[in-house]
């Protein structure tokens, strides 16, 4: 499993008037994992409350939060300023990765650029492959695809 984080002790946040986001955990070294809302989902525990599958928030330049819901504070009996321990693992962050992939691929393949990537070396394939990938927004990868295509073009 990719741990994010394993058995730290967190504090519970409480920022008023900020709906489902009132009461939640700053999940530390997360700034640099890439992903819009909903690409992020961990699974693990808050103290000994099992949570599967449940978003992080995507914050520009800091890192991911995550929402504490009333089920998960009731059930830990715990509230803001108290620290909870926290182990929590990215789900399927590899089938993502794969099917971005993929998807990358399918768009050389129609601009008919393809074959000229796979005849790059390797390490300029993944550097590529990595700079698409490494932005945060779909219109951002789109940009960035049609960008390597019209260099792949002029190969």
């Amino acid at each position: 499993m990719n741990y994010i984080v394993n058995n730290e002790k967190l504090i519970i946040q409480y920022i008023p008037g900020n709906g489902a986001w009132t009461y939640q955990l700053i999940i530390p070294n997360t700034k640099d994992i890439k992903g819009k809302w909903g690409d992020l989902k961990v699974s693990g525990k808050i103290d000994n409350f099992e949570i599967k599958n449940k978003n992080l928030g995507p914050m520009k330049n800091s890192d991911k939060k995550m929402a504490l819901n009333s089920e998960i504070r009731n059930s830990i009996g715990k509230g803001a300023g108290d620290f909870v321990n926290v182990t929590l693992y990215l789900e399927n962050q590899n089938d993502e990765k794969a099917n971005d992939n993929e998807m990358i691929f399918e768009c050389f393949k129609d601009a008919q650029v393809l074959d000229f990537f796979k005849k790059l070396k390797l390490e300029e394939q993944n550097e590529i492959i990595e700079s698409i990938n490494s932005v945060a927004t779909e219109n951002q990868k789109v940009k960035k695809i049609i960008k390597f295509i019209a260099k792949l073009e002029n190969q």
